[in-house]
């Protein structure tokens, strides 16, 4: 929700006229499920270090399994990413957004989506973003970067045990040197929560998601059984989100979820999320897993090259993106 000029809005008791939503658009937070969240799942006594003889337990298996099943989010606790750095990465966020004058702000940012960091609805310019004396986060990211991507392989891991399949199923079938990508959303306080939103309405496009967010703060809503439901915050915990690429093609052909989700915003405090994502490289081909197919479970979707997916996804954009649809089998 950035403006030209600020991330504050230019009123305190409204909101710019081109920000209110079509009543049939609006968040209608009255609605919102209160009486239940997304899975929390511990992963206290799992090293997930990729050695065979590292065996999960049993119920763990199932809770991932059932987490992706029934709602395709869940969040993870006792992960073994130190807090104190997930808070420096937080911080300097922050500071991203709220510090550097707008005028200057405007040099990192680019519309190419094949940049690798997006800031809110913009990419960064890499080559400016090299600019240590002006943004002071990239060492602190690029430990944290480090983390998220083994935390990564391990869910992978778990993903695809859960599903019955071989430990590596999941990253092979990813293909070779995927892409880990980071989208940093700030929504500032908000005067009028029920008028707006803070991210439309979207299922991601890539295999799996970690997200991080402000301490205290909700705004993140999936959908379950065809209701909204909020997702509490937890203590030092990221949410899971498989993506598209998980959902229909690579892993389940349709046995596991990728959800519509949305971002509200908060009317007393600013939130901060940084979402990582785990992307399959442009030329990889994308297809049912064997395995997971027979005679009563026919594959959903045609084989494709993930460029193609790219290419519909961002073709889309503006609306409420159905891109999945396109590579589906016609009944």
């Amino acid at each position: 929700m950035e403006t030209s000029s600020s991330f504050r809005w230019t009123s305190s008791d409204t909101i710019p006229s081109n920000f209110i939503l079509p009543e049939n658009k609006r968040p209608h937070l009255s609605q919102v499920s209160a009486l239940s969240s997304i899975p929390i799942i511990d992963l206290k006594n799992y090293t997930g270090d990729g050695d065979n003889n590292n065996v999960p337990d049993s119920s763990l298996l199932k809770k991932i399994s059932h987490a992706c099943e029934e709602y395709g989010f869940f969040q993870i606790i006792n992960h073994g990413i130190p807090e104190d750095l997930c808070n420096k990465m937080m911080d300097a966020i922050a500071k991203l957004f709220e510090s550097i004058p707008p005028e200057e702000r405007k040099q990192f940012f680019t519309t190419d989506h094949t940049k690798q960091v997006k800031l809110f609805n913009y990419y960064i310019n890499n080559d400016s973003a090299n600019s240590q004396d002006k943004v002071q986060m990239w060492k602190v990211f690029g430990e944290y970067a480090k983390e998220i991507y083994e935390l990564m392989n391990k869910l992978m891991r778990l993903i695809s045990q859960g599903l019955g399949l071989e430990t590596d199923c999941l990253k092979k079938r990813v293909g070779e040197n995927p892409s880990l990508k980071a989208h940093a959303n700030y929504y500032p306080p908000c005067p009028e929560p029920e008028l707006t939103l803070g991210l439309n309405v979207h299922t991601d496009l890539n295999a799996l998601t970690v997200l991080r967010q402000s301490p205290g703060v909700t705004g993140l809503q999936v959908i379950k059984d065809g209701e909204w439901v909020a997702v509490d915050f937890a203590p030092n915990a990221f949410v899971i989100n498989l993506g598209a690429q998980i959902q229909f093609a690579v892993l389940s052909n349709g046995r596991y979820k990728s959800v519509h989700h949305r971002a509200v915003t908060n009317k007393e405090q600013r939130r901060v999320t940084l979402a990582m994502f785990y992307e399959p490289n442009r030329d990889s081909v994308i297809c049912p897993i064997e395995e997971l197919i027979d005679e009563h479970h026919p594959p959903l979707y045609r084989n494709y090259r993930y460029s193609e997916f790219q290419d519909e996804f961002f073709r889309q954009v503006g609306t409420r993106r159905m891109v999945k649809e396109a590579f589906q089998f016609k009944k």
